[in-house]
């Protein structure tokens, strides 16, 4: 899918943040599509911070403690207006035949 198009990853600061103090290990996290967690005994743990897709919150909306947190939504919006992502991602899905 093209999220960004070419735009490096590693320059949008966008990934989970977890409270351990909140944390209630009920695993939620785990689900994570991107495989962005591993499980250890304290709990998740952020292993692949930049294989989390920017703008994908799910896991902090099912996390049944609130113990994971992202950006705000006003950041990633930002970055996709600055570097112009938005239209090559639209150019992208119209070539793909999506759009």
């Amino acid at each position: 899918m093209p999220w960004l198009t070419g735009y490096p990853r590693e320059r949008i600061d966008w990934f989970p943040k977890v409270s351990t103090r909140k944390c209630v290990r009920c695993g939620m996290c785990m689900n994570c599509g991107r495989n962005v967690y591993d499980w250890t005994r304290s709990g998740p743990v952020v292993a692949r911070p930049y294989d989390c897709v920017p703008g994908c919150n799910t896991c902090s909306i099912l996390c049944m403690g609130a113990a994971i947190a992202f950006p705000t939504r006003k950041y990633i919006r930002e970055v996709y207006r600055r570097e112009k992502i938005w239209g090559q991602v639209k150019k992208a899905l119209k070539k793909a035949g999506k759009i």
